[in-house]
């Protein structure tokens, strides 16, 4: 995100234009995003993130930040319906020209192609001592962003033999990747777990690897996106034995108890703490383990982003940096608004950037 944060700055000053990113957030990249564009002048970002549905960690990371150019959203909702507004600004193209709208996470290809980088960083690493060798990774995923990334490095030549996908409770894309049947799940139905930022019933980035798997037909995947708004999902099952015979990918569902217990074990075994996204890496990394293929979990977040989570496992009370603790106690910037795609319009249009001329 650091790096996509330059590019942006370097590509408006040479084009003298200025950027107004809107983005979604379930709990972790919105942070990031931030971090990486506050204080530019040529960017403003406006990040939606779901009201009561982030840990107090995460909020403050976000809302603690004072800086002009980032304006902090809370939707009432959860994430899809954050993401759904994203997309409804994305897709009016007049609306967007006029306000020089433009997209970050995973929706943005400079941040999955930014990513690939490490895929192949990792392999290097963990093939040194043994040489060319496939290697597996378990990605924690929600949004099906960092896993496309690895995905696309697979397709580059990069020895991946399992690209392992662990969901948390909301398994709409294990479902998927077991069945073939894509079935997201309304707001309602979208639980709020201890894995918060893998609490996505609609993945963003899905289209993108089916894309791949109707063999590059967008008319094809125009035809599934239809049938999911008409009837709620799409069946692939037909294509289903491809997902892991030809692109590698298969999948796993972990849960609360799954957590606390796989966080207490790395902890006794190893003395590390993870957090509870990585935890749910681990846990179903095990399940896919193979005899001489290293098997790379990514780990996902800080673990005291979810101190409670941590204490209900091992007991631990984390520590805190004085830095930390300043940021805790920061005063917060956050405006609340309904799920109401013209409220969300207004408030960017009073806020946005203008670029010069216009």
């Amino acid at each position: 995100m650091q790096f996509l944060g330059q590019v942006m700055e370097y590509v408006l000053e040479r084009n003298d234009g200025v950027l107004n990113v809107v983005g979604a957030t379930s709990g972790d990249t919105g942070s990031a995003a931030e971090h990486a564009l506050r204080g530019k002048e040529r960017v403003a970002v406006f990040m939606l993130s779901p009201q009561g549905r982030m840990s107090a960690f995460q909020r403050a990371q976000m809302y603690s930040l004072a800086d002009e150019n980032v304006h902090n959203i809370a939707i009432e909702g959860v994430f899809d319906d954050c993401q759904n507004l994203v997309k409804a600004l994305a897709g009016d193209v007049p609306f967007k020209r006029s306000l020089s709208l433009g997209a970050v996470n995973s929706i943005n290809l400079a941040r999955i192609t930014a990513q690939i980088v490490y895929y192949f960083w990792a392999w290097l690493r963990a093939t040194d001592a043994m040489g060319p060798t496939e290697v597996s990774f378990t990605v924690p995923s929600g949004n099906f962003g960092n896993i496309l990334s690895g995905f696309w490095a697979k397709r580059m030549g990069l020895p991946v033999r399992r690209l392992v996908l662990a969901a948390n409770e909301n398994n709409v894309l294990d479902e998927f990747f077991r069945t073939g049947i894509y079935r997201p799940r309304s707001a309602a139905d979208t639980l709020a777990t201890s894995s918060p930022s893998m609490d996505i019933s609609k993945a963003s980035n899905l289209e993108r690897f089916i894309y791949a798997v109707v063999g590059r037909d967008a008319a094809r995947v125009k035809e599934l996106w239809a049938d999911l708004d008409r009837q709620g999902f799409f069946d692939l099952s037909a294509e289903q034995p491809r997902f892991e015979s030809e692109f590698g990918i298969v999948s796993g569902t972990s849960t609360h108890a799954d957590r606390l217990a796989t966080i207490k074990a790395v902890h006794e075994a190893t003395g590390e703490i993870i957090d509870p996204h990585t935890a749910d890496g681990v846990r179903i990394a095990r399940e896919h383990v193979e005899d001489g293929v290293p098997m790379l979990v990514l780990e996902t977040a800080k673990p005291q982003k979810f101190a409670e989570t941590i204490a209900e496992a091992i007991g631990v009370e984390l520590d805190y940096s004085p830095e930390l603790r300043e940021m805790l106690a920061a005063p917060q910037h956050v405006t609340e608004l309904p799920d109401d795609e013209q409220a969300l319009r207004a408030f960017i249009e009073a806020n946005a950037l203008r670029a010069p001329g216009r």
